[in-house]
């Protein structure tokens, strides 16, 4: 479904992707593990179109989407829900979702929404600025789903929440996968996201120095040393 191959990305003469390929199948759920800084998302960043790539190719859907602005790549049925949320704080729940179905007028099902997440039906009319952080990551995706994607990018939706909302939010995205939905998964909660995940890619400074099943990934010792703490 998505096919990243031998991708290099600079900012003006700082290179720090280099030679990134990467496959997510349809109906996957792959994680994307690496340290702070290690190029995670420049990789979704540049796959989404906010940055350009130096060279390299990326299909989606065997269509190829290098240098196409995001709305015509979210119009292919990819979306992401970003780290920073991206939310509307002076808007509603329920409008901050409907601005979510721009590209798929008439065809959103707010409902099923609300039963992914019945905290954001008893908060509808709530400011979204308003709402805990667990309460907007869940918004945030949301958000996305009203889209009507094939696939959706997360780049971290545990970070900065409780261990609730961590629990809930991995089960939501496992349970999503479960119904067809293929994902990307950037976490910082590394043993969670391989249990929930198909395979996984290991980025470090820039470059992929692992992949492979995440049942095999989890007891590399390299894994288990730098990223498990055991």
């Amino acid at each position: 479904m998505l096919n990243v191959e031998n991708l290099s990305v600079s900012y003006s003469n700082l290179q720090v992707l280099w030679d990134v390929s990467l496959k997510v199948g349809k109906g996957e759920i792959v994680t994307l593990i690496g340290s702070n800084g290690s190029g995670k998302s420049t990789l979704v960043s540049t796959i989404m179109g906010f940055v350009k790539a130096s060279s390299g190719r990326i299909t989606f859907a065997d269509m190829p989407i290098n240098g196409l602005p995001t709305y015509s790549i979210v119009h292919y049925r990819l979306n992401m829900v970003p780290e920073t949320r991206k939310l509307f704080g002076k808007m509603t729940v329920r409008e901050n979702l409907e601005l979510g179905s721009y590209l798929n007028p008439g065809n959103y099902d707010i409902e099923y929404i609300y039963s992914l997440f019945p905290v954001l039906k008893e908060r509808k009319d709530q400011h979204a600025g308003t709402l805990s952080g667990g309460e907007q990551q869940m918004l945030a995706i949301g958000r996305c789903l009203m889209s009507g994607p094939e696939m959706i990018i997360l780049d971290e939706p545990s970070l900065g929440l409780s261990p609730k909302y961590v629990h809930n939010v991995l089960e939501t995205i496992s349970k999503l996968n479960k119904e067809g939905l293929t994902i990307l998964l950037v976490e910082q909660n590394v043993k969670r996201a391989l249990e929930i995940s198909h395979r996984a890619y290991i980025i470090e400074n820039g470059r992929i120095v692992l992949t492979g099943p995440s049942e095999s990934i989890i007891h590399d010792e390299h894994v288990k040393e730098v990223y498990l703490g055991m």
